[in-house]
């Protein structure tokens, strides 16, 4: 392929774990392409007040603005585009995207997080964008103190972040999303941590201040926060096609160095790890793109 130049690194994300691994491949003289299909999860925080550094506060959408500011000072090539295959070539790695675009790497990171599963309404960024509708407790629950909150979702993985979130409020309900029937056993333990229970409810609705749930008997039960907790989806399919070991949650097994079974495809932040956090994306950015860099041919000066 004459038209194309392999770079050291194509980074397939552009959160806050990827714009990371930029800057630091960069920094180590390492000239890197970032895919950015505008999709990160960090977009839904209105202001995280977790996020090091940044004790008043800081928007989703400015956090990153400033990292791929920073990461361009140095260098970074960052191109809007959606990754839609990748594939082994003599000499690292080819990334197709969406468009027919092609991208050559020596190595590539995979920094595409994972998609929250939210529900069907058309008023959800309405509702997370004024902290009506929350998406992660152990980022914000602090914020949620106190308040009259309500976890959205099935029975049983409803019930253990039910129980996590009584670390933030005394009144705290399960609104089932599913049509699981409770046991005896599980109703006691509900009532022993001091967690209401609700049946599936007909509809979901949101006023623009409070989301609330409608039952089957048409009442209304309002709450000051709600978190709905249906699931993810890993965005591991680049990897996993390539033929990259996954857990039964599609989340990408890595070495200690955030490498993955296959020699030279890197993974990093929320399609490696459960634990949705800035903090986590960023340090498996930094150790990725250490070892990406100590892999590579020695670039003197």
């Amino acid at each position: 392929m004459p038209d194309l130049e392999f770079t050291a690194c194509i980074i397939i994300g552009a959160g806050p774990a990827g714009m990371t691994a930029a800057l630091y491949l960069n920094r180590f003289h390492r000239e890197v392409t970032v895919l950015d299909a505008s999709n990160s999860r960090a977009r839904w925080i209105p202001k995280t007040h977790n996020c090091p550094g940044f004790p008043d506060g800081l928007g989703g959408h400015e956090l990153l603005e400033r990292l791929q500011t920073q990461a361009m000072e140095y260098g970074t090539r960052v191109t809007q585009a959606k990754a839609s295959r990748l594939e082994h070539v003599e000499g690292g790695f080819r990334v197709t995207d969406t468009r027919g675009g092609q991208y050559l790497g020596r190595t590539v990171l995979l920094a595409t997080g994972s998609e929250d599963v939210l529900p069907r309404q058309p008023w959800v960024e309405d509702a997370i964008h004024c902290g009506a509708m929350r998406l992660c407790a152990i980022c914000d629950g602090f914020e949620a103190s106190d308040n009259d909150l309500a976890v959205y979702g099935p029975l049983r993985s409803g019930f253990d972040h039910a129980r996590f979130m009584r670390t933030f409020s005394a009144t705290v309900a399960l609104v089932q999303s599913d049509d699981e029937p409770v046991d005896p056993k599980l109703r006691q333990s509900a009532e022993d941590w001091g967690i209401a229970l609700m049946e599936k409810p007909v509809d979901l609705v949101f006023d623009g201040t409070r989301c609330g749930f409608i039952d089957a008997n048409r009442e209304r039960r309002d709450f000051e926060t709600v978190y709905p907790v249906l699931g993810s989806r890993s965005q591991a399919t680049l990897a996993i096609e390539l033929g990259a070991n996954a857990d039964k949650e599609d989340k990408l097994t890595v070495t200690a160095g955030q490498m993955t079974s296959i020699d030279g495809l890197y993974a990093i932040g929320d399609v490696v790890s459960a634990l949705s956090q800035i903090s986590v994306a960023v340090g498996h950015a930094a150790v990725a793109a250490t070892n990406i860099h100590n892999a590579l041919p020695r670039n003197l000066r």
